[in-house]
């Protein structure tokens, strides 16, 4: 197979650069391209995609701003792969990632697949605890580290294979962000195409993040859950309720403990404590207290997304445009 990569960058220059660097490094016998596609940005990265013309077969694109999903779209129309793989530009990939995903194809053939993402050592402190709540399966982010157990694996955009056959009979990504990529998993399954997860096909995933605007990313991912399910009914999941439950638990724990009971606060600590600790033996001490924040924020801002999401959408029947317009491109 001839594979294409494909990366939308927002303003995004010296992040791309990065990615760059490790596509040049990757251990591979075959020829592969890459193809780049600046969606409106300001800050343009067509000067340091030029700095990689001998050292990769790369092509530049320049769109007015359409969001991720629909420049993934145009990227892997101006491809000329059969398999496209799609990245994040805040990703890093290691030397053998390509070499893994081909390997797997080869004896696993399917026509989308998902890999993990992973903290490198270089990554700062907030980078890994956020790393931890978005993987570890002592959390929701069991399924993005590597785990299948939930159910069929639903491939991320950050990370994700789609063969040009798939991309032609579903058109690609839809208009709505985040949740662009479980909506094209649904429409893939719809269509009779197969989905897996390749573990070995790991990316270092660099969130450029703070918490604030982690806690904006994990309550739009709630949001539009119910806008799937709304969408795609046969996909509904008691699971996409824990976030919320655990909020709501919480709070009649601490209302429950000002009256003098504990019992139900008390299981909560407990819960906080092996996460500090299961996180520091993973990355320090520093880490590990980060790790109980990052996880306490992706509960609350998933859990009350979701529940705005559910009032709205599912109460008071309203459209998902009209309900929640700034999670659509136009």
């Amino acid at each position: 197979m001839y594979y294409s990569f494909i990366i939308p960058v927002f303003n995004r220059p010296e992040e791309i650069e990065k990615l760059l660097v490790s596509l040049s490094q990757l251990v591979f016998e075959r020829d592969f391209e890459v193809v780049v596609v600046e969606d409106g940005s300001e800050w343009s990265s067509e000067m340091v995609c030029a700095g990689f013309r001998e050292s990769l077969s790369i092509n530049y694109f320049y769109k007015p701003n359409s969001g991720p999903g629909d420049s993934r779209n145009f990227g892997m129309k101006k491809a000329k792969g059969d398999y496209f793989i799609i990245l994040d530009s805040d990703c890093v990939l290691p030397k053998q990632y390509l070499k893994n995903v081909d390997t797997y194809l080869s004896h696993h053939y399917v026509d989308c697949y998902g890999g993990p993402d992973a903290a490198h050592e270089s990554f700062s402190n907030l980078q890994k605890a956020i790393n931890y709540s978005m993987t570890s399966f002592l959390t929701t982010g069991g399924i993005r580290g590597g785990s299948e157990k939930l159910g069929k694996f639903q491939p991320r955009s950050f990370n994700m294979g789609l063969s040009k056959k798939a991309f032609e009979q579903t058109s690609g990504f839809g208009k709505i962000h985040p949740g662009e990529d479980p909506d094209l998993s649904i429409r893939l399954w719809q269509l009779g195409f197969d989905t897996a997860l390749i573990k070995e096909a790991y990316v270092y995933h660099e969130r450029r993040i703070s918490w604030k605007l982690f806690y904006r990313q994990v309550n739009k991912f709630g949001k539009v859950r119910v806008i799937l399910n709304k969408w795609h009914p046969g996909t509904k999941r008691i699971t996409f309720w824990f976030p919320t439950f655990f909020c709501l638990f919480l709070s009649i724990a601490v209302l429950l403990s000002i009256l003098g009971y504990f019992l139900f606060l008390s299981l909560y600590l407990l819960y906080f404590s092996i996460l500090f600790f299961h996180s520091s033996m993973k990355n320090g001490i520093r880490i590990g207290l980060s790790s109980v924040l990052a996880v306490f924020i992706q509960f609350y801002g998933y859990g009350m997304g979701f529940l705005l999401s559910w009032i709205k959408i599912t109460v008071l029947k309203q459209e998902e445009t009209t309900a929640f317009p700034n999670l659509f491109f136009k």
